[in-house]
């Protein structure tokens, strides 16, 4: 029996398959790991030129009140995530964070104003848990759409001049900009954000000229497309959270040192501060601090030290203190990198500890986060 029958397929899948790549179940979908250049190759292309990834197994999905006023969306939405939405600007995106009643993450998420509505992004793994979250929890109040779209993501320095051929207006987006644009005569939604550390573009395009649009940006000379492997990568160097490994209900938003994503008006003293799941626990720790934090961790030498790997106060072993969320090979930082949660007492920059990697315990120096200078248009 063939077990990729049961896999979901994106538009892209028949693309990906004529472009030689290897596939992979991924979060319920059929998945480009890798193409024929290799995970490597492909992570310095994106760093250095552009690369194009099929993110279309993310969930998108539309909010909208039934009254039809922005105001009354948001307000519900914010009553799920510690974000403000209501003061989010026409045209913009944020990242945010859906968190359960014990101040755990269910699922981070991009969410955009549009015109009298928000568009929001969740992960792929979470998608089906988290359109039902909405549903029950929104659901008397609004309307909650799931579009049939793909999704692709195009990432580098060269990004912007590859769009530009098809829609020259994108040079003038900035980061966390989102605009309706016509891209080979395709209606399509394009963000300036993504998941790399690079400048880039995440656009959202109906799934029957998904093919005609992605076809039209890889005839660019210095467009590759770029599988699930490279991503990973991109993502790790660039201190990005993935869900499930980096961030999840046993973590909450101050311990994965996402508290950014927290904007004042949410925090208490702030205009809606509280109101979401939660909330005590979440608006004690930015109150007080947390006992534990995500840390970037480098280690020593060239061997990567993977996910799961347990951490050490000392070369012998004896003193548990954590364990690494995220971990490989670095290929812009030529050496290997991860992430990881630590007490608070280890948390400093320059900190020495150990991982334990096949009964040897190899020595790693807690680092600032992203490992990569991120080139974001602000």
């Amino acid at each position: 029996m063939d077990d990729t029958a049961a896999l979901k397929k994106t538009p892209l899948h028949a693309l990906h398959l004529s472009l030689g790549a290897r596939m992979v179940p991924f979060a319920g979908y059929d998945m480009p790991v890798q193409y024929p250049s290799g995970v490597m190759k492909e992570h310095l292309q994106t760093r250095t030129a552009a690369g194009l990834f099929d993110v279309s197994h993310m969930g998108q999905v539309i909010i909208k009140a039934k009254s039809g006023k922005y105001e009354d969306a948001a307000l519900a939405l914010e009553s799920l995530v510690p974000v403000d939405i209501l003061g989010l600007a026409e045209g913009r995106q944020r990242y945010g964070f859906f968190t359960d009643e014990n101040g755990g993450i269910l699922d981070d998420l991009m969410i955009t104003h549009l015109d009298d509505h928000l568009f929001v992004v969740v992960n792929a793994a979470c998608k089906e848990a988290d359109i039902a979250h909405l549903q029950k929890h929104l659901s008397d109040t609004c309307e909650i759409t799931v579009l049939d779209r793909a999704l692709i993501a195009l990432q580098g320095p060269r990004a912007v001049e590859a769009l530009a051929e098809l829609w020259a207006d994108v040079a003038a987006m900035k980061f966390m900009d989102v605009r309706h644009c016509r891209l080979h005569d395709v209606s399509c939604l394009v963000s300036r954000s993504g998941y790399s550390g690079e400048d880039g573009f995440e656009i959202s395009i109906p799934a029957d000229k998904a093919v005609d649009v992605t076809n039209r940006l890889l005839e660019h000379p210095d467009v590759e497309p770029i599988g699930l492997g490279a991503r990973d990568s991109l993502r790790l160097e660039a201190g990005l959270c993935l869900y499930g490994n980096d961030i999840d209900t046993t973590t909450s938003p101050v311990e994965a040192a996402i508290e950014w994503g927290m904007q004042k008006a949410r925090r208490t003293g702030g205009a809606r501060a509280g109101g979401f799941p939660g909330a005590e626990r979440i608006l004690g720790e930015l109150d007080k601090g947390v006992s534990r934090k995500r840390v970037g961790l480098k280690p020593e030498g060239k061997a990567p030290v993977r996910g799961h790997a347990k951490l050490y106060a000392d070369a012998e072993g004896k003193t548990e203190i954590g364990e690494v969320t995220s971990g490989g090979f670095g290929p812009s930082v030529e050496g290997p990198v991860a992430m990881g949660y630590v007490p608070v007492s280890y948390s400093a920059p320059g900190t020495q500890i150990y991982a334990e990697v096949r009964g040897k315990y190899l020595p790693i120096t807690v680092s600032a986060l992203p490992f990569i200078t991120p080139t974001y248009k602000r």
